[in-house]
This record gives C-alpha cells, structure tokens and sequence, in this order.
C-alpha cells in the first residue's frame, strides 16, 4: 500500500471514529455501492416533470419554466447570502465575491426576461393568463425572502409610513406597511384582495419568523458592523452598490418592460396596479442608502 493510500485509510478512520462509527462497516458499504451518475445525482427525470400546464396553449410551457428557473436561481441567491449573514466575523474580500455572485445571478434574471419578453405569442399569453388568476410571481416566497436578508426592514417599509415605525415597532405592524402590501390592497377602504390573502395564508406566518431572525444578520447591517476600515474597502462598496441597483432597478425595469409588452394597460393577473407598483421611482426601495449621494436617492429609478 503507497503512502497515499494509508493517509486516505487513516483519514476515513479518523472521521468516522469521531462520530462514534465503525470505520470498516463504511469501508464495506463501499464495495456493495452503485456508481454515482448524473440522473441519480441531479434527477433530472424528477425535475422535468415538474412543468404543469393548466392549458392546451404550447406557450404556457415557457411560462411555467421560466418562472422555475427564476426560483432555483433565488434560491442560489439566498444560499450566497446565508453565508454571510451566519457568519460571525465576515472578511472584506469573503463579503465582497459573495456580493459578486449575488449580482452575476440578477445579471442573468435580468437578460433573461427577453426569454419571456421575446419568447411567447401575445395571442396565447392573453388566453393562458386568465386561468393562472388570482396567481402571480408577486407570490415568490423566495424573493421575498431575499429582501428581508439583504436589507434592514424599514427599507422595506412602505415610504409613506417609514416615520411611524422603528425598532421597537412589532413585526406584524410592519408587515402589514411593507412597500409590497400596496400591490394587494384597496387604497381606500384597506381591504385585501384575493392574491394577498392566499399569500398571507400561506406564508405569513414564516415572514414574521424570518424577518425576526434576519432582523440582526441581513446583509446592510452586517456591513454596518464591520471595522471601519473595512467598510471604507473600495472593491466592497462598489460590490454593495452593484447588487443594490441591480435588483431594486436594473432587475424591476427588465421584468416592467416585459410585462408591458404582455399587459399593456391591463392589470396584473393577481389584480395589481402593476405600473405604480412595479416602477423603482414609486417604490424607492433602497438596500443600502447609505452608500447613495443625497442626489442619487432623491432621483432612484427616474433615469431608466
């Protein structure tokens, strides 16, 4: 036996007598194991029979991938993000390629809207949409949940009622003035419609949790921890202004530009000014303000 071979040997023995384990039972297994492969390892059959149309329309299938698509790369973004804000003591250069990773994946939700915006007949979208009401992609849990790591919560609040609410506010308060409420309510009377109700049911109860638990580890507070020399780090302010204006403008405009060319004057399929609601210059939700110039918050998402 080279010496190669007894280092793996006493390495395997080492990892599992540390966990109070045989290591020759494990030794064995390995003779009885099958190869690994790739339909084993990424199950790919599983994951292609995940698309359901609810039509007859070819389009649909489009539809129904793309937004899949969509929520696996959110869920790369939430697994980047995670390791930061688990972090205790976060590096400047850890923190920075974390939020260059982060960004990569909006870049690429960004140009990826022409899939959609270029890749469905209006005739079909327009007849598929009305059986997907009171659904929409407001309903993305995980985009949500994107939101509440990256930024401290009164960044989230609804602008118009930021002065009312701060720490000591309790988090069902806040939620009902998140800037995304508006999307789902009556403006005169505050009644719910249907899409914000079944997506309250569904996940509210999960958000309050989250919005706790991310309460001291999102991504802008984290930054406001570091050492003063770190935050002064060049390369890890543009990082952070990068991500920022990529997801809270560049991200917003592309997914407004195409639901234009689908919804033209129309409302959303969940029932949304989806126009007022979608704009960046309307919602003014800014992750780190603190690195914009007075002038840049002042006119955030006019110029686009």
């Amino acid at each position: 036996m080279n010496e190669q071979k007894e280092e793996f040997i006493q390495r395997i023995e080492e990892k599992f007598k540390a966990i109070d384990q045989n290591p020759n039972v494990h030794l064995e297994g390995l003779v009885w194991a099958k190869p690994m492969t790739y339909w084993d390892y990424i199950l790919p059959e599983t994951l292609l029979s995940l698309q359901v149309q609810r039509t007859t329309l070819p389009d649909e299938m489009v539809f129904i991938i793309y937004h899949q698509i969509n929520e696996l790369l959110f869920k790369m973004i939430q697994w980047e993000i995670d390791q930061v804000s688990q972090m205790e003591h976060v590096e400047a250069n850890f923190f920075t390629e974390k939020l260059r990773r982060i960004s990569r994946y909006f870049d690429m939700l960004a140009s990826s809207f022409e899939i959609m915006g270029d890749g469905m007949e209006l005739a079909q979208y327009m007849k598929f949409r009305n059986t997907l009401t009171p659904a929409s992609g407001f309903q993305s849990a995980s985009y949500r949940l994107i939101e509440f790591s990256s930024t401290e919560l009164i960044n989230l609040i609804d602008y118009r009622f930021r002065a009312t609410i701060d720490r000591n506010t309790p988090y069902s308060h806040a939620f009902e003035h998140l800037y995304w409420q508006a999307a789902g309510k009556d403006h005169a009377t505050g009644k719910k419609n249907t899409m914000l109700v079944l997506f309250e049911e569904k996940y509210k109860e999960m958000f309050l949790r989250k919005m706790e638990e991310y309460n001291t580890t999102n991504l802008w507070t984290k930054f406001k921890q570091l050492p003063e020399e770190i935050k002064k780090d060049a390369e890890l302010v543009k990082a952070m202004r990068h991500y920022d204006y990529t997801v809270n403008v560049t991200w917003v405009m592309a997914h407004y530009n195409a639901a234009g060319k689908y919804l033209g004057s129309s409302e959303a399929t969940g029932g949304s000014d989806w126009r007022k609601y979608m704009h960046p210059r309307y919602q003014r939700r800014i992750f780190f303000p603190d690195l914009w110039s007075k002038d840049e918050l002042e006119h955030w998402g006019e110029n686009v």
